[in-house]
């Protein structure tokens, strides 16, 4: 590195298969990658599912799980618990891994975890409301992502499996999932 400001190059360095960003002054190479976002299916003691309605965008005004972007230095598992927190103020205990998904299109690796609700619940800053919901009563046609009815049918399927098996999906350029 040197005092100078970057000047950034698309290149692609020797050794690599794809252009990269280069800075032009000292050779570094500015990676960039998939974002990680760290969620769960927390249910209470009565079964209820926790939902929260979006008070930013994407999907302002629709409904998600507790679920965000991975902070630098924490597990994933920490991120997961955090964001129980800071959308629902909810503490949670996770009981396992539900899924990951792969989202390349918008970069972005998604892991749910199921989880049991230690606590009440109230709004965070990013939610309007927060709810717990009987499968029958969530609000499956205002759902924010196609990551949260992964996550809750995956959630469903493996309910009641002494070890539920964790799933991998890709979500494919036209939306479908493989």
């Amino acid at each position: 590195m040197t005092d100078r400001a970057p000047r950034f190059e698309l290149k692609t360095p020797d050794g690599e298969d794809r252009a990269r960003r280069v800075c032009a002054e000292c050779g570094f190479i500015d990676y960039v990658n998939p974002k990680i976002v760290a969620g769960a299916v927390v249910t209470d003691d009565r079964g209820r599912i926790l939902i929260c309605r979006r008070a930013i965008e994407p999907g302002k005004g629709l409904w998600t799980l507790p679920a965000g972007y991975m902070e630098t230095g924490e597990s994933v598992e920490q991120a997961a618990m955090r964001e129980a927190r800071e959308e629902a103020m909810a503490e949670i205990a996770l009981e396992g891994l539900i899924a990951v998904y792969s989202v390349p299109r918008i970069s972005q690796v998604q892991i749910f975890f199921r989880a049991r609700l230690l606590s009440s619940i109230a709004p965070g800053p990013e939610s309007l409301e927060v709810s717990l919901r009987r499968w029958d009563d969530l609000p499956m046609d205002a759902l924010a992502f196609p990551s949260v009815r992964w996550a809750l049918d995956d959630w469903r399927a493996a309910k009641g499996q002494a070890t539920p098996v964790p799933v991998m999906r890709t979500q494919m350029a036209d939306g479908s999932a493989a």
